[in-house]
Parts: C-alpha cells; structure tokens; sequence
C-alpha cells in the first residue's frame, strides 16, 4: 500500500495567511482558495474589497493546478500560443495565471489559487502562500 502527505486545515489557512500578507503588502484586494489533490477546496478567503467574481476564479485556479499537476500559466501560455483545443479540457476551467501546485517530495499534494489582481501578481500571492510551508 502506497501512503501520502496531505495538507491539514491549520496548514491550509496558514497558506492562506501568508498570501494574504504579500497582497496587503502590495495593497492588492485578493481571494485565495486552497485545494487538496483532488481539487477539493479546503479553505479560502476573500479580502474586504475584492470583487466578487475573485470567489469563483480562485478556487477554479487552485483546482486546475493541483488536477493538472503544474502552474496554471502553463495552461494559458498553451493556450496563448495557439493549443485554444485546450480550452475544451474536461474539469479545467480555471486556465489563467495564479494557480499553483504545493509539491511535497515530488508529489502533487494541494494547490493554491488566487484571483482579483493581474496575472503575474495573484501568482506571485500563491507563491507567497506556498512558500509559508
């Protein structure tokens, strides 16, 4: 029998946490959700003047990047560069920059999304919150 880490709720809000840090650093208004492998989200917050529509890209974002195993700016540079076939991808609908996979020991254990800034800048918030563990 094969065994995983997983990532716990305090680990998950901890993520959180330190992304909210990075945007409050940068005044940035931002929603961050967590995911487990599955994509199942396991936590998220959305800062006090963040548009609304940030709750339903983020954890689309963090979905995206822990079912398909890689940052999501991978999947729009595909995208961008041509490869739109993509678009029509099963359960991957959150295809823009700001997801990113949480690797523990080369596996794929949770992924974290942000949304409600420009693309390079909810990625550098997820990096953030992955960098806190």
């Amino acid at each position: 029998m094969l065994s995983k880490p997983v990532l716990t709720l305090e680990e998950a809000n901890r993520m959180i946490d330190a992304a909210f840090a990075e945007a409050d650093q940068n005044e940035w208004k931002v929603t961050v959700a967590v995911v487990d492998d599955g994509g199942h989200i396991l936590a998220m917050r959305r800062m006090d003047g963040c548009a609304p529509i940030a709750s339903y890209i983020a954890p689309q974002k963090a979905r995206s990047a822990a079912l398909g195993r890689r940052d999501t700016s991978e999947f729009e540079a595909m995208i961008n560069g041509g490869r739109t076939a993509f678009l029509s991808a099963p359960e991957v609908s959150g295809l823009l920059e700001g997801g990113v996979p949480l690797k523990v020991e080369g596996q794929v254990v949770a992924a974290i999304g942000v949304s409600g800034v420009k693309p390079d800048q909810d990625a550098q918030v997820a990096k953030a919150g992955i960098a806190a563990l």
